[in-house]
């Protein structure tokens, strides 16, 4: 169902009303209104959304109801009649906001008409979301989410919002804690479920890595034993991912990598500075195509995307002429130049995240630039977060990578990246400040033309203070982004 406009129309009164077991305080409002969006922030919201007045430990959304009516939000959800409200306002009264919610994600599945896509790992999840939902539009209407949103609060939020006559959905989920993966995948039911890799990343949590790998594995569970499993094969816990899908009933598990026996294998990849050529066999088809990424992470999460398009019904030659086209994501390798006085730099953005296999694959990646006349290759780093007891020896083990890249000079803040600092040779040691708000301006001032700077760490980090203080030095009107490589 669409407005007049064509833009679709999610949730109707009556059938919000139908799927939360709400209730309307006064009578007369009910079903005289239509939604077109779902928003749970006030400071976001657009008009024609519903707006869910969601309660938590800092923050109570009941109290931007009625700023949220003011914006145009075509009715609110809500628990209780807000302050200042009118009982006649449209509003949905439930018992519980976050459940209501829940509830409208699980309906919104329940209506879906196409196939379901989830993707699941320890890095590269919403790059290769991003890949599938580029991939797939090209053949018919996709719905992804947008940015991170994979939580409970975000994976319910984005079956909301996802049109019913969607062809294609694609949703992310994370998890950094055990039990967390598998009421998201038994909410999205995937038809289709990939996962890219598993990591040390949040040690803090797991007592081992294999621990970790079964955390991913709760993808497994909300998926029927007709869906499709897409594993990397060259990953170490390959074996334990497989059988974990068996365990759920899961007869279709294909796998990608460069190992013989892949469903995906990949046969040759020409690495460049800022793309990948790469040839691959996809379930017995030959394919060549250009991937607008560098680095063979990426080639390798390329590998499941055309598998998974595959297994979603998709034509696999059409979606890898689309991998040509792909964009940076703000945060996950979006490049940029800066214009200098006498010349300019160039910058890479992955301040979002990091982890050791994300950071080593960004210290290739940076490797393989080419920077200016009298440029350097220059890293700017901060903590990684959540690496438990591990922690420092992880930190400090990346000097290998850095080396090996022939990167110049390393930046580093934070008290675990100290580790890394005193690991590498001095003449590769940059400054090392407390914090991401003390490195910025030391490395704004040691940048000069010609060099290739690329600043990643943890989100905790913030890592984004430094990438502030390197663009605010443009001396151009208006600096475009160039050339981009996707995070992982």
């Amino acid at each position: 169902m669409k407005t007049q406009s064509g833009t679709d129309i999610l949730w109707t009164a009556a059938d919000a009303a139908a799927a939360t077991n709400g209730r309307h305080p006064i009578a007369r409002t009910a079903g005289h209104w239509m939604a077109t969006g779902v928003s749970i922030d006030s400071r976001t919201v657009a008009p024609g959304d519903l707006f869910i007045a969601l309660k938590g430990p800092n923050f109570d959304g009941h109290a931007y109801v009625k700023d949220a009516l003011a914006k145009g939000a075509a009715a609110a959800l809500v628990s209780a009649v807000p302050e200042g409200v009118q009982a006649n306002a449209p509003l949905l009264l439930v018992d519980d906001t976050q459940a209501a919610l829940e509830d409208l994600g699980r309906v919104a599945r329940l209506n879906a008409e196409g196939r379901i896509l989830a993707v699941t790992g320890s890095v590269g999840k919403t790059g290769t979301k991003e890949a599938l939902k580029l991939c797939l539009q090209a053949q018919g209407k996709t719905y992804a989410t947008t940015g991170n949103l994979n939580n409970h609060l975000g994976l319910p939020l984005s079956l909301a919002r996802m049109p019913a006559d969607s062809d294609y959905g694609i949703f992310e989920l994370g998890m950094n804690h055990a039990g967390e993966i598998a009421p998201l995948s038994r909410m999205v039911k995937p038809d289709v479920a990939i996962i890219t890799t598993v990591e040390a990343v949040h040690l803090e949590f797991f007592p081992s890595v294999e621990a970790i790998a079964d955390a991913k594995a709760e993808i497994f569970e909300g998926m029927s034993p007709t869906g499709t499993a897409i594993l990397n094969r060259d990953n170490p816990h390959w074996i334990r991912l497989v059988a974990a899908a068996r365990t759920q009933g899961l007869t279709r598990i294909w796998s990608f990598g460069s190992q013989d026996g892949a469903d995906a294998r990949l046969i040759d990849a020409s690495l460049h500075a800022t793309s990948s050529a790469v040839t691959a066999d996809i379930k017995g088809e030959r394919i060549q195509y250009c991937l607008s990424l560098p680095g063979k992470h990426h080639v390798l999460n390329s590998l499941a995307v055309l598998l998974a398009v595959r297994a979603a019904g998709g034509d696999v030659a059409l979606a890898a002429r689309q991998l040509c086209q792909l964009s940076a994501i703000k945060g996950r390798g979006a490049r940029r130049r800066v214009a200098l006085a006498r010349g300019s730099f160039n910058l890479i953005d992955e301040s979002y995240n990091a982890s050791p296999v994300s950071v080593a694959a960004a210290a290739t990646v940076l490797g393989k630039t080419d920077p200016g006349a009298g440029g350097r290759r220059i890293a700017v780093l901060g903590d990684m977060r959540e690496l438990g007891a591990q922690s420092a020896a992880l930190h400090a083990g990346l000097a290998d990578a850095f080396k090996r890249a022939g990167v110049d000079l390393v930046f580093t803040c934070g008290p675990q990246m100290k580790h890394l600092h005193d690991r590498l040779p001095a003449s590769m040691r940059g400054r090392h400040a407390e914090d991401s708000a003390a490195l910025a301006p030391l490395v704004a001032d040691a940048v000069r033309a010609g060099d290739v700077l690329m600043v990643k760490g943890s989100a905790g980090s913030r890592m984004s203070l430094v990438v502030d203080a390197l663009t605010a030095l443009d001396q151009t009107d208006a600096a475009r982004p160039v050339a981009a490589v996707s995070g992982t």
